[in-house]
């Protein structure tokens, strides 16, 4: 895989954070659109976020978890991370990293996924 989901995800209660990353290996990500996608049982695979690429900082969050999560770039490492904070039941999904060239397409703009991580909210 060019795009590798790291341990993060699992179960927490409500009001708490977890933090997702993905790394990349033969993949600059410096150079790429870097997408969040989550997918809840029975419903399509939604965007959360998007950010530029690091020359830029352009960010989107959708509105149901602006304020809560943060997406953002440990270029050193070559990793992107997503901060979930004051997580709520409904943001019970899989999660997914993107990576791609077109800011803020749609899922099938992206050329790149991590596997899905689960994240479970339930108190």
């Amino acid at each position: 895989q060019l795009l590798v989901a790291e341990p993060g995800g699992g179960l927490v209660q409500p009001g708490g954070s977890l933090r997702l990353s993905c790394a990349a290996s033969g993949l600059n990500l410096d150079y790429l659109v870097i997408g969040w996608f989550r997918q809840a049982p029975g419903k399509e695979r939604e965007g959360v976020s998007c950010i530029s690429n690091s020359s830029s900082a352009y960010a989107y969050y959708v509105d149901s978890v602006k304020g809560r999560f943060t997406a953002s770039r440990d270029k050193a490492k070559n990793k992107v991370i997503l901060q979930m904070n004051s997580l709520k039941p409904e943001d019970t999904a899989i999660y997914y990293c993107a990576a791609g060239r077109i800011l803020c397409g749609t899922r099938l703009d992206y050329d790149y996924w991590g596997k899905g991580t689960q994240v479970t909210v339930s108190s």
